[in-house]
């Protein structure tokens, strides 16, 4: 079956699932048993330190049916400031052989607003979940594709006053390879004021943040394909413009991570790849943030966690948060809870003013 097709017909089975009542319940205690890790970071409460990283729930219409599954946080999107459809298809396609994805998705999505009604919704829905149990839920937000380089700092503005008020947390993304010209955002000079505007437009609209922070904390997702230098130069941006975290990291563009016929596919084609094949230079970002912001910065690391043992070593290299998506497509509904299981529960995570 098609990948896209596959995907909307499995979560839209579980969202049925998650419906009924007592198989919503039954789909609780079978998947996410046992699960509850508590973990204090950037002043907010999750229920354990593995998450559902932004691209399966574009549009935030499924977070309580996927926390059933075992994640202690979803981070939805990424939601654009105007609805798009996306790339065309095909545009998300197995690697089977090299347990990845390639997708040039291109942010399909509903729109901020749209988008804000949905995620209203399953906010309305987690409400009736015992404390312990919540779910995060962290918003990615991109730019607009239609939308030039030069006003995107007021497209990234109006998805934040928009979204805002509903977010655990923001994500800005700059780092998807599949928007023409998104990356070139990561440049300090096109991401300072990104960063500002969201920054300033959230602490506008939003007067009661869920975080013990005072504000709704801010992220930005980088890619692994930036060299070590601008690692760094984001590193410092993002300590010097009071952003609370980095998301480590997108999906690559670089086709030397695959291996066979896949690899000789992938050069044929547009698009990011994800999965285990980018869990080494996944974990090489990792360190290198850790290492240049300490504990003063919240660092979420995403890309080619394919076990328990990986994530451990993500939260023994200095992740506060674990993130994944790819290989719940290879290992199934069973695996985040396999890994909120497996992670070390001893050592909670608190965050104040600085870091962990």
């Amino acid at each position: 079956m098609d990948a896209e097709r596959a995907h909307h017909l499995s979560f839209s089975a579980l969202r049925l699932l998650d419906s009924i009542p007592l198989l919503g319940r039954l789909l609780r205690v079978v998947c996410a048993r046992d699960t509850v890790r508590p973990a204090q970071v950037m002043g907010l409460p999750f229920p354990n330190r593995v998450g559902l990283a932004a691209g399966f729930d574009k549009n935030g219409v499924g977070v309580r049916a996927l926390s059933s599954l075992g994640f202690g946080h979803i981070e939805v999107g990424t939601i654009t400031a105007h609805a798009q459809p996306g790339n065309d298809r095909p545009r998300l396609f197995r690697l089977r052989k090299n347990l990845a994805l390639l997708n040039r998705m291109g942010f399909n999505n509903d729109g901020a607003r749209q988008a804000s009604f949905h995620i209203a919704a399953e906010r309305r829905k987690i409400e009736s979940l015992p404390q312990r149990l919540r779910p995060i839920v962290g918003i990615n937000i991109g730019k607009t594709k239609v939308v030039e380089a030069a006003d995107a700092v007021a497209d990234y503005a109006a998805s934040t006053r928009a979204l805002a008020p509903l977010a655990d947390y923001l994500v800005i993304n700059v780092s998807s390879p599949n928007t023409p010209g998104l990356r070139d955002l990561q440049s300090v000079g096109s991401l300072e004021p990104i960063i500002t505007a969201v920054r300033d437009t959230a602490a506008e609209v939003v007067e009661r943040p869920r975080s013990t922070l005072g504000h709704v904390p801010l992220l930005v997702k980088i890619a692994p394909d930036l060299a070590d230098e601008d690692v760094a130069e984001i590193c410092d941006l993002a300590l010097r413009t009071g952003v609370d975290g980095l998301i480590t990291t997108n999906t690559t563009i670089d086709r030397g991570v695959l291996t066979g016929a896949e690899a000789e596919f992938a050069e044929g084609q547009a698009g990011g790849i994800s999965g285990r094949p980018v869990a080494e230079r996944s974990l090489e970002v990792l360190r290198l943030v850790k290492r240049h912001v300490g504990d003063e910065l919240t660092v979420i690391s995403v890309g080619g966690v394919a076990d328990a043992k990986d994530a451990r070593a993500r939260v023994a290299a200095g992740a506060d948060l674990v993130q994944f998506y790819s290989e719940m497509i290879y290992s199934g509904p069973f695996f985040p809870g396999r890994i909120a299981r497996g992670l070390e529960s001893s050592r909670l995570l608190t965050r104040g003013t600085g870091g962990a």
